[in-house]
Formats: structure tokens, sequence, C-alpha cells
């Protein structure tokens, strides 16, 4: 009677579990990205993606200053149409309003004091993304100055105004924020914000953010840097990367999480840090970027020329981390990549001869898997119409960011050859 008893006992409990794990399912668990075996997976289904950045997603689709809901909806469904369905989008911007190569509205006006607007901005745009199944990767913070981060913490830490680049230089910029990963203080103002996001309910579905079957990840920050090679300072950066991981796990165990590292030059050149980053078990999957032209692989002489070498350095960078994340038992994700229009144009519908070939030859690698795993091109600008070659207020959101020439690393709708390729690749991708 004993043994009898414990058989019905572990039945009833296998059965509470297939139940409580149906309901699971029901209620969109399965439409969660997760990682085994080296690969993303949405329930049993292998995912690979072709995708691109958006980071102006929640100020379209916010109702004030900015907005514009009729062009988002658009936007989505063109993305949508071409097979587009991995979105990275910024959820920051911070700092003063009104500085110079610095978007706007801003997210985060002081330390904790937010536009409600703007944040209800996102709780729309990720209900739109929830409807359409299409995922986002959400980042937190941003190394560099157009959205604010490092910079905007360390001014509010008292660490002085924030230098701008395009006012005071790169060096002063760069000598600046390297404080941001020793500063306890600073870093505390990046871990409230963290947890004010990752904790929050959308105020369209009702839902928390942590239950959303439209994130993949959380990412750390937008191309995380130390921007100091000694010992101490990469030690203090990769602290700073898993502390911030760990934060974004203990509030939200359902997604992934990822840095937004460039790769090993985003990390002083010392790929042995990024592997040891990237092999933190709260960091879930590798991350590396591609700028052919910022990175003097191409010159402004050469867009067209070099292609063909530029698709060899961008094979010859991408494997050891790819080999490093094999061993790790994680994927790859190339989230940033951009080259630039031919004759450096900046106008919609210009060609895009070399642009296409590196695009093709980048997408066969996620064709392919051998490499990466999925990857985001930078970036999309849609149906926007640059009113000037560098952003001011009130002109249309394109994904190139305030500092930068409007349109120039751009993919638009008039693009019909490049989203040509495009669709026909992630449709080849979506359909395996």
């Amino acid at each position: 009677m004993k043994k009898i008893f414990w058989i019905i006992a572990l039945c009833a409990a296998v059965g509470a579990a297939a139940c409580s794990s149906a309901k699971k399912n029901a209620a969109g668990e399965s439409d969660f990205v997760t990682v085994r075996d080296g690969r993303f997976y949405i329930g049993d289904s292998a995912y690979r993606f072709v995708g691109t950045n958006f980071w102006y997603g929640p100020i379209l689709a916010s109702e004030g200053r900015g907005g514009d809901r009729r062009r988002l909806l658009r936007e989505l469904d063109l993305l949508q149409e071409n097979g587009i369905n991995n979105l990275r989008i910024l959820v920051g911007g911070d700092g003063d309003e009104g500085l110079a190569s610095h978007i706007g509205p801003v997210l985060q006006t002081a330390p904790g004091v937010y536009n409600d607007t703007l944040l209800a901005g996102l709780d729309y745009l990720m209900s739109e993304l929830e409807r359409r199944n299409m995922k986002a990767v959400l980042y937190l913070n941003n190394a560099w100055e157009w959205s604010g981060g490092y910079s905007a913490y360390l001014q509010w830490a008292g660490k002085g105004k924030a230098p701008i680049p395009s006012v005071d230089g790169w060096p002063a910029y760069m000598d600046y924020v390297r404080q941001f990963v020793n500063c306890d203080s600073a870093k505390q103002l990046s871990y409230d914000h963290v947890r004010n996001i990752v904790s929050r309910v959308n105020s369209v579905t009702g839902k928390p953010y942590a239950e959303s079957p439209a994130i993949m990840a959380w990412q750390v920050a937008n191309e995380p840097r130390a921007f100091a090679d000694d010992s101490l300072q990469k030690r203090a950066f990769a602290e700073w990367v898993r502390t911030t991981a760990r934060i974004i796990k203990e509030i939200d165990p359902n997604h992934l999480v990822s840095t937004g590292s460039e790769g090993k030059h985003g990390c002083e050149q010392d790929i042995e840090l990024w592997e040891e980053i990237h092999n933190y078990p709260e960091i879930d999957y590798g991350i590396v970027h591609l700028w052919p032209y910022n990175w003097s692989w191409v010159g402004k002489e050469t867009l067209l020329s070099g292609v063909d070498s530029a698709c060899i350095k961008a094979v010859e960078y991408i494997r050891p981390h790819s080999e490093m994340m094999k061993r790790a038992g994680k994927p790859l994700v190339l989230e940033e990549f951009g080259y630039p229009r031919d004759s450096m144009s900046f106008t919609p519908g210009t060609p895009t001869e070399g642009r296409d070939k590196f695009y093709e030859y980048v997408f066969s690698l996620v064709e392919n898997g051998d490499l990466i795993d999925g990857c985001n091109f930078w970036g999309w600008g849609g149906d926007a119409e640059p009113a000037h070659v560098v952003w001011e207020p009130g002109d249309d959101y394109v994904c190139d960011p305030a500092q930068e020439e409007q349109g120039l690393n751009s993919v638009f709708a008039k693009d019909n050859k490049t989203l040509a390729i495009i669709s026909r690749i992630a449709r080849n991708i979506n359909t395996k």
C-alpha cells in the first residue's frame, strides 16, 4: 500500500508539473528566446535572424515631441514585410535637453526622473512588437555621448561638466568617460536605471516586461568600453558589466542578457578580456560589431573597390570571437555593422552598390550559420527624409546618431535593391 501511495503521489506531481508547464506555454513562455547547445531557440525551433537597429522606436511611438505613431506603424509593417523581425532599441537618453550631438527628447532628465511620455511610447512599441511576434534587444546605457549614458552618469555624480566631442574633441571626451567604471556613485546611478526599467510593468498590456515575449534580450550598454588598457581599469570594467548583468537576471530571469560589445575592438584590443566577459554565466551570448569605414578598412575612394577586402577582414575579425563562443557553448551575434552609401552620399535612394555587396556577404554568414547566428544592420531609416546633414530638432529620425551625417549608414524604404537583398536572405533564414 505504501508503494502504491508513492506511485500515485508521483503521478499526481508529474501531472501538476505538466499542467503548470502547459499554463506557462499558454502564457507565452514558449515564445521566449533561449540558448542551448550553442544556438538560439524559441520553444523547440532554432532561431536565427536578420534584424536592424531602430534605437529611436520609443520616440516615434510616443505621443509627445518627436512622436509619430502613424510612421511607426508604417515602419513596422515594412520591416515585417521584408522579414526583418529583430530590432535593437535604446532604452536611454540621459542628461540635459538641447545638447549638441545628442538625441532629443531625453528619457531621463535627472537621476530617476523620467519623461513619462517616452516611457509610454516604449510600452506602446513593445505592445506592437508582441502583436506582430517580433523581437527586441533593449540596451540600457551607452559609452558614447549621443544618448548620454557614461557621460551623463558621471556629470550627475559630480565629476564636472561632460565634454561634448563635437565641441571639445574626442580625446577630452574619452579621458572624461574613462572615469565611469571606477566611479561607484556613477555606476550606482546606472544600476538604478536598470532596476527602474527592467522591473517596469507595461501600461498598454498590463504585463511586467519580464513576461513580454517581444523581448529577446536586455543589454548592458551600447559599445561599453573601459577606455584605458591598464589591468586595473579593465578589471573594473569587467566587474561593472557582470554586476549589471546580475541585476538584470535577478529581476528578470526569463530573458537573455548580452553586453553590446564591439568585440576585441571594444576591449582595448584584448580579446581575452572579451572572452572572459562573455563566458560569465550571467551573459547568454556573444556580441561583435563591424565598421569597415570607421575602422579604416576602406576609405572614401575605395568604397566600391575595397568591398572584397572588407569582407575578408570581416571574417578575420569575426572568426576568433566565434571560436571562443563555440567553446563556451553560446551563440554569436553581429548586432551592428554599417557601410556608407556610394560616394559618401546621404540621400535616400542614391546608389548603394558597395553596401549591397557587403550586406549580402554578411547576411550569407547568418544563412550558413557557421560563424554567427544573427545580425542587426545599422540601421533603419525607413521613409524618413533627412532635412540636414547633421540632425537638428524637428528633423525626421534616422538611425545615424545626431552627430553623424543623416542617411550615410541608414537603409531607407527607397533603397529597393538593398531591401530586396535583405528580404530574400531573411526569408530563407526564417523558413529553414
